[in-house]
């Protein structure tokens, strides 16, 4: 389980924990987990060796309040680009829009941390925590199914479990392949396409 270090008494912090955390990410992003030394982060960071380990923690104990803080903030727009009341072809275009989206944001790597450094990590809770986020996030893909089938968008047989997984499945792809450098208006352009797949009638 992922905790915070206590916080020590005294004086009050010259710096901000979740710009801190924010600037980490980065380190991580440039060098990969394994590539990374705590001097690294000391410098990327912005904070004193003593502050880093008593508010933070070691190396470890960071990349998982980093990934923590990047899923929630991916996740929560992930959701929000799925559950804004429209039509369930433009939800599910806004899911894979977002990915493309993120993936390719100016100023930021290209990718995703989640997809593209989190999984070569050899430690099992960082593994049981990216297990945990993609079946959430097929978890709200397969609810946004559901309420269409409610609302007589789709059929009752629609099969909603796999069409989930399916549109995760996409996500992931254009997400790595934003990675290779794919263009975003390729990407953005083969979003649109693969949500026309993710709901074509199921067969017979």
């Amino acid at each position: 389980m992922i905790q915070n270090a206590a916080r020590p008494r005294g004086r009050p912090r010259s710096f901000d924990e979740t710009g801190a955390l924010e600037k980490a990410t980065q380190v991580f992003w440039s060098k990969g987990y394994d590539g990374v030394t705590i001097d690294d982060l000391v410098a990327g960071m912005g904070v004193g060796r003593p502050s880093l380990y008593a508010v933070f923690g070691d190396k470890r104990a960071i990349f998982l309040r980093v990934l923590k803080a990047y899923a929630e903030r991916k996740g929560a727009s992930a959701a929000k680009a799925l559950l804004s009341p429209q039509s369930l072809r433009d939800s599910i275009t806004g899911f894979l829009r977002y990915a493309v989206e993120s993936a390719t944001e100016k100023g930021s790597a290209r990718g995703c941390l989640l997809i593209c450094v989190a999984p070569l990590v050899d430690d099992p809770e960082v593994r049981q925590f990216l297990q945990n986020a993609a079946a959430g996030g097929t978890a709200l893909v397969e609810g946004r199914f559901r309420d269409a089938i409610s609302a007589g968008e789709i059929p009752s047989d629609f099969p909603v479990a796999a069409r989930a997984t399916q549109v995760t499945d996409l996500a992931r792809g254009l997400t790595m392949r934003a990675q290779l450098g794919v263009p975003r208006k390729t990407l953005l352009n083969d979003a649109e396409e693969a949500a026309d797949l993710a709901l074509l009638p199921r067969r017979v």
